[in-house]
This record gives structure tokens, sequence and C-alpha cells, in this order.
């Protein structure tokens, strides 16, 4: 017999009422309380603001156990993946649930080199910004503007959606790295099909066709770390507007130019950015930690520690644990004297020591010590949250995938629960006060 769950209540003229709702179960024992019946059957909607209490779908993606501090891709643990996989590789098993074999990896990897190049046209588009203006800004309108070059998506998944599967991760790098360039006047560097995915940004970043630009196979390394380790993170902000956007059968363009706009608040793909000017603030303020920590202590002081715990991890967040580890062994390498990184040090230490952090599992996660190794790379801190998205990119394709696939996908539409006025009279202008006469 499958498990349910009864609600009792009572209806409009005050009779005792009961219905049953039927029990899902996932794969790893989670449970779920399909409501789908509900408003229909009793009238009632239920209320969950941030929906912390809701599942929006069924998805086979990823899986996270945030008091176990579990993150897996397909299966995958995240810590397997991020020692072993390229960022491509773990793209094709998000995006098509296998990892690729070495013939459809080589295939893939050639593909995504050979669309990496942005139509000339682009280029006005990138000059038309102000020299200020935010990377994410730039990173959403030419993500969105792609629709207008890529006029075949179809809102469903088949060739022409694996051919932009193929456009979107090829030229996200050529993206940021062209508005990157704009930023300080320095000429575009055009992709090369001969590097790697990581290696093949870093030199759109930071090469010159003045002088020759070797990429460090250190920082390759770590970035493909990065990526792979922002890749998916289950049904959060970002991935969620994805899916709700290509519900109404947006283009994958558009879905995922959604996404880049819900990533870049502070509260999700800014915190890393967040993470840098609060080390600034640190510093200007005379770079005294105690003082700081004793600070975030207090409730009523309206400061809080950037990069410290996590909504979901009640536990080591997994993925700051294959960070830090990244982050040391390059500090280590490159012997870096700032004065924001050994706050930043000072800051973790206190963290994992002291008691208050340590009762409320408020570990340094994945956002500080991200932020930390890109400030070391030369990214710039207002670019922290396009490097996100770059690292999301696999994530948001395979989810707008699944939904495209599955023959139950409904628009999204979530209810509420109304409190304005009831109904309101017209008054005509002349006669409402304060009106001129």
């Amino acid at each position: 017999m499958s498990e349910t769950v009864a609600i009792h209540y009572k209806d409009a003229q005050g009779a005792e009422q009961k219905i049953e709702l039927p029990v899902i179960t996932g794969s790893e024992n989670e449970k779920g309380i399909d409501i789908g019946v509900l408003r229909a059957k009793t009238g009632f909607i239920t209320l969950d603001p941030g929906y912390m209490n809701t599942g929006a779908c069924q998805s086979a993606i990823t899986y996270i156990d945030g008091d176990k501090g579990i993150l897996r891709y397909r299966g995958f643990p995240i810590e397997v993946l991020a020692e072993k996989a390229k960022f491509l590789d773990v793209a094709h098993l998000l995006i098509y649930g296998a990892l690729p074999t070495k013939s459809q990896l080589l295939n893939f990897e050639n593909e995504i080199a050979q669309h990496a190049l942005l139509h000339e046209d682009m280029k006005e588009m990138f000059e038309a910004f102000p020299k200020g203006a935010h990377p994410m800004a730039m990173l959403t309108s030419m993500m969105a503007s792609l629709s207008a070059f890529y006029q075949d998506d179809e809102g469903a998944a088949g060739e022409v959606f694996d051919l932009n599967v193929v456009r979107i991760l090829a030229k996200v790098p050529s993206l940021i790295a062209y508005g990157y360039k704009r930023s300080v006047g320095r000429p575009f560097m055009y992709p090369s099909t001969k590097l790697g995915y990581c290696e093949n940004f870093l030199q759109m970043m930071f090469s010159l066709p003045t002088e020759p630009y070797e990429v460090d196979p250190d920082y390759a390394e770590v970035l493909n770390q990065l990526l792979v380790c922002h890749a998916d993170h289950e049904q959060n902000c970002s991935t969620s507007t994805v899916r709700i956007a290509r519900s109404s059968r947006a283009s994958l363009f558009a879905s995922v130019a959604a996404g880049v706009c819900s990533l870049w608040g502070p509260l999700h793909g800014g915190a890393n950015q967040e993470v840098i000017e609060m080390l600034q603030w640190i510093k200007d303020d005379g770079g005294d930690v105690k003082k700081v920590v004793e600070l975030a202590k207090k409730k009523d002081s309206g400061f809080r520690l950037m990069g410290f715990g996590h909504r979901v991890y009640k536990n080591f967040d997994p993925r700051a644990k294959i960070i830090k580890a990244a982050a040391d062994k390059l500090l280590g390498k490159l012997k870096v004297s700032d004065p924001l990184l050994d706050i930043a040090k000072e800051l973790e230490e206190a963290a994992l020591k002291d008691a208050y952090f340590v009762e409320r599992k408020l570990y340094p996660n994945v956002d500080f010590y991200s932020g930390i190794i890109y400030k070391t790379m030369g990214i710039p801190v207002k670019a922290f949250p396009a490097m996100f998205a770059l690292g999301r990119m696999p994530g948001w394709i395979a989810h707008a995938r699944e939904l495209s696939n599955d023959p139950a996908n409904k628009i999204g539409r979530p209810r509420q629960i109304y409190t304005g006025p009831n109904v309101s009279s017209f008054v005509p202008l002349e006669q409402r006060a304060g009106a001129r006469s």
C-alpha cells in the first residue's frame, strides 16, 4: 500500500472533511507530499515564503544532504569529480546524464572550441557599454542577445538544443573575457582552438597582442576545480529561475540569461564579491580581526561576516574543503604578499576555533575561498559573480533540458494569499483629496 498523508479540515459550512495526499519518495529516501489536487478538492493552497519547504519538481541531476555535507552530481561525489574530472566532463555528465566516452569528450571539446568565436557585430555591442558597466550587466545583455544571432531555438530538446548547448558553453568564456577587456580598454583577444577550456579563458583574459603569454598550469587546474564545484547546486535561486523561464518555452539563451540576472544578487552569486569587499573594509578600518569577530557575534551590530555558513549546509560545505585545499596550494606556491589574504587567513582561523562559530557551524564556505583564489589569479572583484555564472552554466542547461523532456511539465505559476484591500470605489480625479483645482 502506497504511503499517504491525511489533512483534516472544516469546510465553509463547518463540516469535518478529510483529504489524503500521496507521498513521493526519492532515490535517497527524501519524502514529499504531492499536493497537486489540494486546491481543486479543498480550495486551499500552501503558503511557503521562499519555498523553503516546497519541492517544485522531481530531478535526477544533483543530490544534496546539507546535514551530512554531501553533494553529488548524478550520483558522483563532488570530491571525486573535482579531483579527477575536467569541467567539460562534468558539463556532459550534468546535461546528458553520463560521463562522456573518450571519443565523446574529444568531439564535445572540439565542437566547443570551434564555436568560441563571437559574431563580429557583438564587438560593437560591447563598445556601447560604458567602461564602468558591471560584468554581470554585460553578461546578461550579451547572453540574451545570442537569441537574436541564433533564432533557431525550439524551446525543447533535440539537435538544435544540442547545438545551442555547445554555443553557450563555448561563448560564455569569450563574453566574460571581452567584457573584462572592454572595462580596462585593452584589445579583445580571440579564442584559440589549440587550448583547453580553462586555458583558453585565461589567455583571452590576460594575454596581449604585444607580448607572449604562457598559461600557468596551476591557475588552469584550480580554475577547473572552481568551475566543477560551481557546476550545479540543485534548486537554488538562479536554477529555479531558469526552470521557471524555460517552462514558458523561452529559448535556452533567454532562460540562461534569466539565471544570470538571478545569480547577480549579493545573497547568491555576488557573495564571493562581498567577501573581498568585506576584507577590504576590515583592512581600511585598521585590520583588527578580533574586533570584527566580536562584532559579528553581537546580534544588534548589523554586521555580518560574509563567506561563513550556508543556507543548505549545516556542516562543512564539501566544496569549501576542496577549494580551501586548492587555495592553500596556490598561495603556498606563489608566496603572495597581500594584506587582504592575511586578514582572510586570520578570519578563517578564528572561525574554525571560536566556540561561537563552531557551535553554530558557521564555517568558511565556498564563496570565502573562491573569492580569495579569483583575487590571487587577477580576476577583477566585480567579475566574481560572472565567474560563478561561467561555472553554473552546465547546471542551468541540464535543468532546462530535464524540464523540457518532462511530459508532466507545466508553466510555472505560483499562487499567493492576497492581503490587499477589498473592492475599492473609483473616485474621479477632481474629487480626490488633495486634488488641484
